[in-house]
């Protein structure tokens, strides 16, 4: 009678035999391994594709985490928002209506929210909390941005004072940063200003403030005339008082401004007016010049922009009878110029400029008062060119 037998080559092997083979099988594929690891690699096996670019690779890679945080904020958390899906806490808003919430949300998202919910005590497994006086758009908007940092812009359009309220009440920092920005780029007017820079004072807004103070102070006259300063003046007669006092502060800084201007001006003629008489007197010019040298008839015009009036000052002084200081207007200048020119120059032995070294040994005998003006005079006129100097060589380099 036959049986079926299964044939196995272990079946009549030895437990030595098994381990024999074992170990063979092993070191023919150890070999196998050795071979194509030196370099006896088959023929028909192809290369392997090039490594993507890493910088393509990173940028893909964060495009990718870009869009599973908005899929998961849009389609997770603004959806558990809408849906109020197990529920257990309910802002009360103006007229009673009320914005489901969920309480682990509100608690991660506002530390005052968190207190507030602690301390109040559930009724039927649902927490109330009462915000009296907002609308029911606006604490429906402040409750989406506590989910999903996300709102409607025709929302924050019509509730953006009051969403930087309820920010600022409830410690919710980068809803308030979108408040300010907002009102700060489409809603900051002359109409407006008042108002605005009062509810920002309140809500500690110093950015906001900041800027509403400054168009305060640039246009006092308009704001003066709106209802919202007629309000405040009768209201809150202080910050009128400090408005005022930015006023008077920023027109006196304004006409600081304009004097200090004013007064490089003066110091860079007088550097000008100095280089145009060394110019003259060095070079020559038009029809007057050194002793020494000739004029030429046909000589190119001037680069010195104060060299012409320069020159006719100097003519009239050569040709006044009433040459004496303080007898005539136009020779009083030309003295006061010489005398600045001997304080600026360094080589009076050598310069060609009258006077320049009488006016030298008269320094001398001046009082240490006049010494000092003297000077003090020269090292403006000295900063004033050394500040002109970069302007002029980056107006150089335009094209």
């Amino acid at each position: 009678m036959g049986s079926d037998v299964y044939e196995s080559p272990w079946t009549f092997s030895s437990p030595t035999t098994i381990s024999d083979n074992l170990h063979s099988s092993l070191e023919i594929k150890t070999s196998k391994e050795n071979q194509f690891l030196c370099g006896a690699t088959p023929k028909n096996i192809p290369d392997p594709p090039p490594l993507p670019k890493s910088k393509f690779w990173k940028r893909r890679s964060w495009d990718c985490c870009n869009t599973l945080i908005k899929q998961t904020r849009d389609h997770v958390w603004d959806h558990l928002f809408k849906g109020s899906y197990g529920a257990d806490v309910y802002l009360i808003a103006q007229h009673n209506q009320p914005v489901p919430a969920h309480f682990c949300v509100l608690s991660i998202a506002s530390p005052v929210l968190r207190e507030y919910l602690m301390d109040s005590k559930p009724k039927y497994g649902v927490r109330y909390v009462n915000i009296p006086g907002m609308p029911f758009e606006a604490v429906s908007t402040f409750t989406r941005f506590l989910y999903s940092s996300c709102y409607e812009e025709d929302d924050m359009k019509m509730f953006a004072l009051h969403l930087l309220v309820l920010s600022h009440s409830f410690a919710v920092p980068l809803l308030k940063k979108v408040c300010t920005q907002y009102l700060e780029e489409f809603w900051l007017n002359t109409e407006n200003v008042i108002d605005i820079l009062q509810l920002a004072r309140k809500c500690d807004a110093p950015r906001l403030t900041f800027m509403c103070t400054r168009l305060v102070v640039r246009q006092f006259k308009t704001v003066a005339s709106t209802e919202g300063w007629k309000v405040m003046r009768r209201v809150d007669p202080a910050l009128e008082q400090e408005l005022l006092e930015s006023v008077v502060e920023a027109d006196s800084r304004k006409q600081d401004k304009q004097r200090k201007i004013e007064e490089k001006r003066v110091y860079l003629q007088l550097h000008e007016a100095n280089e145009a008489l060394v110019h003259i007197w060095k070079d020559g010019c038009s029809t007057i010049g050194p002793r020494d040298k000739l004029l030429k008839g046909n000589q190119v015009t001037c680069t010195f922009p104060a060299c012409k009036g320069i020159e006719m000052l100097v003519r009239h002084f050569f040709s006044c009878k009433t040459r004496v200081p303080g007898g005539c207007g136009h020779c009083k200048r030309m003295w006061k110029l010489l005398e600045l020119h001997s304080c600026m120059c360094d080589m009076p032995d050598s310069c060609n400029v009258p006077l320049c070294r009488h006016f030298k040994e008269k320094m001398r005998q001046q009082s240490k008062n006049d010494e000092t003006k003297w000077k003090l005079l020269v090292r403006k006129v000295m900063e004033a060119k050394r500040s002109q100097a970069p302007f002029a060589a980056r107006l150089s380099d335009l094209p």
